[in-house]
């Protein structure tokens, strides 16, 4: 199947919504809160007829923030979106591994009209995927009796971060903007 075939086959981001059980109370709450910092910076992309295809689950703390910011992106880039839990689409999944290997998501995968990519962004911007990884490096680890507590107390931190800092959200929509009006 070509990616316009899978861009006719998913979800609207209400269905997707709708259909969501975790975490949705959370990106509801991104998503009226936060507004675009550079809203000129959308212009670029406008007039480009371009399409999405979001791979993503509601399980996902990292959907949880990225697709509210990703979304208002879409609405003011007249930037029609389709989404796809990831489990029931490996097929697409396989096709944008993070690394070459991992099935991380949030992926974004921005087509032309014909169904080439014009640009891929996810899991994470790479100012967030930075302090992820200093995060989890105080971690113990994965074998020793404490990592499942501190894990879980990581994810706690991680979602308070991800619903309440402003801060965080103008990284993430400054990578995606670079992502998407660089190509």
């Amino acid at each position: 199947m070509n990616l316009n075939d899978w861009f006719n086959n998913g979800i609207t981001a209400e269905q997707y919504i709708n259909n969501m059980s975790i975490n949705k109370e959370e990106m509801l709450a991104i998503k009226q809160h936060y507004s675009l910092k550079e809203p000129d910076a959308i212009h670029s992309l406008q007039n480009r007829h371009l399409r999405a295809l979001v791979l993503t689950a509601d399980w996902c703390g990292d959907a949880m923030v990225n697709l509210p910011i990703f979304m208002t992106i879409a609405d003011q880039a007249n930037i029609d979106a389709r989404y796809f839990i990831r489990d029931e689409n490996m097929e697409l999944m396989d096709q944008f591994l993070t690394n070459g290997t991992a099935r991380s998501i949030p992926i974004i995968v921005l087509i032309n009209e014909d169904g080439s990519v014009h640009a891929k962004w996810g899991p994470r911007a790479k100012k967030v995927q930075h302090l992820v990884d200093e995060s989890k490096s105080a971690l113990p680890p994965k074998e020793h009796p404490d990592f499942e507590q501190a894990f879980k107390q990581f994810i706690q931190k991680m979602t308070v971060l991800y619903t309440t800092d402003n801060a965080i959200w103008e990284v993430i929509e400054e990578d995606m903007l670079s992502v998407f009006t660089n190509n």
